[in-house]
């Protein structure tokens, strides 16, 4: 049997389903419910109470009104704009020290932050065979897939899988957060080798390197980058690593976490959720919708550019979905403060890698898209470029593949979600159990020789 195919009656069936659902959009307004947990006015409900981090985009005035302000991104009280600035002004990396921060509260000395870059690097390792067993011998064509796949299988390699005790799980956490970029950048070899028939390279990681120097380091066959380019990436690790708890692989840590499962499933959980396109794929879309405006129009005419964003608002060019890729955020109004980091060392880079005309053209796309979404969408706030734009931009001048866009996500996000799990074992007690209103008619058991 094709277990792949869908059969004539495969589809008969989903006919059935399709045709038996009657919800309709308007009574989700009718029975007040807050679809994706948000007001009409785009306010996320309030599902717990978090120390983790802060997203900031309103103020409320002393009349009560609500107003928009540039968007501020808080971890643990520090203000991310002001992380970046501390390490890099003191020439360190800072990916390291967010991990420490999230999953501490505080700030690393030195002498805290050496230490602990030394457990890091004991745990970036993977067990015995594992490579060998688990990811060449099953390639895969998706690499989130592949990583989640990975994770559930380290459950059998736990000596202690099922502890919920908060020393055990900072255990598991820190060797995933080691075990990620080893994860995803061997799954993206496996994958090159078995499906493209490029030749296989493994690279083991450097003690003495960070995660981001490791991830170029393991990716290239030549394990060479510049300065720029590990400082930059570890930048984009830093602004991924945790985003206020409201996000959807955050929340479905949560909600696996409250079970009392084990750490493996919940960050296996958590995966599933980034996967997802509405989710940790934008980037990627970024990317692959500039390649379209490049290979239909001349993209050194700014009004070909604009006509190409106003079809692609009017579902006429690109995937039809309407949609200006990196546009707008469900928080953030005037600015994405993460996509302002960015932008900066962006432009830097763009000038190392000789690409200070695609640098332009974002630019020029980001301008233009802001006036053209303002005219023709009625909209409750206002939309800035995220930072998806942006990290699309800097994972293509450094050459890194499209399909290790998300895994990289993820390489960063998992210290966020290491962080919300401690924190809901720690604080919570309770399984979260969301209310759904029934609105289905209750019916009669009808006998099956009876049925029609």
């Amino acid at each position: 049997m094709n277990y792949s195919e869908i059969t004539p009656y495969i589809e008969e069936l989903a006919k059935k389903s399709c045709e038996n659902n009657n919800i309709k959009a308007e009574m989700y307004s009718q029975y007040d419910v807050k679809r994706g947990l948000r007001d009409a006015n785009g306010f996320g409900v309030v599902t717990g109470l978090t120390e983790v981090s802060n997203v900031k985009s309103r103020e409320v005035d002393g009349d009560g009104n609500v107003i928009q302000c540039p968007g501020e991104l808080y971890y643990r009280g520090v203000n991310v704009k002001e992380l970046v600035k501390g390490f890099l002004k003191s020439g360190h990396s800072g990916f390291e020290e967010t991990i420490y921060l999230l999953l501490f509260s505080k700030l690393p000395t030195k002498e805290e932050l050496d230490e602990f870059k030394n457990q890091l690097a004991a745990y970036r390792s993977l067990p015995p065979s594992f490579v060998r067993d688990m990811i060449l011998k099953a390639p895969g064509k998706d690499m989130m897939n592949m990583i989640s796949r990975s994770v559930l299988a380290l459950y059998a390699y736990d000596e202690n899988p099922d502890d919920i005790s908060i020393a055990n799980i900072l255990r598991q956490c820190l060797l995933l957060i080691a075990q990620f970029p080893l994860l995803s950048v061997y799954g993206y070899h496996s994958y090159q080798h078995y499906h493209n028939n490029n030749s296989l390279f493994i690279h083991f990681p450097k003690p003495e390197y960070t995660t981001a120097e490791n991830l170029l380091y393991i990716l290239r066959e030549d394990g060479k980058f510049t300065p720029l380019e590990a400082q930059l990436l570890d930048i984009c690790l830093v602004l991924h690593a945790e985003h206020g708890g409201g996000n959807n692989s955050t929340f479905t840590t949560h909600v696996v976490t409250s079970s009392g499962t084990d750490t493996y499933s919940a960050i296996s959980a958590a995966l599933g959720s980034l996967k997802g396109p509405r989710h940790g794929g934008a980037n990627v879309k970024v990317v692959r919708m500039f390649d379209d405006m490049k290979a239909n129009i001349d993209t050194t005419d700014k009004a070909q550019i604009e006509q190409y964003l106003r079809d692609l608002l009017d579902k006429k060019a690109f995937d039809n979905a309407g949609l200006i890729y990196g546009m707008g955020h469900a928080v953030y109004a005037i600015s994405d403060p993460r996509a302002e980091i960015l932008h900066s060392f962006a432009k830097s880079l763009s000038v190392e890698k000789g690409m200070e005309d695609e640098f332009v053209l974002y630019e020029t796309v980001a301008e233009l898209a802001t006036q053209l979404i303002a005219e023709k969408r009625r909209m409750y706030k206002g939309v800035s470029p995220n930072i998806d734009f942006y990290s699309g931009l800097v994972y293509k001048m450094l050459n890194l593949p499209y399909e290790l866009y998300t895994p990289l996500f993820a390489c960063a996000r998992i210290a966020g979600w290491s962080a919300h799990r401690i924190e809901e074992i720690q604080n919570a007690g309770k399984i979260i159990r969301p209310a759904y209103i029934n609105v289905k008619n209750t019916e009669k058991y009808v006998p099956i020789e009876e049925r029609k």
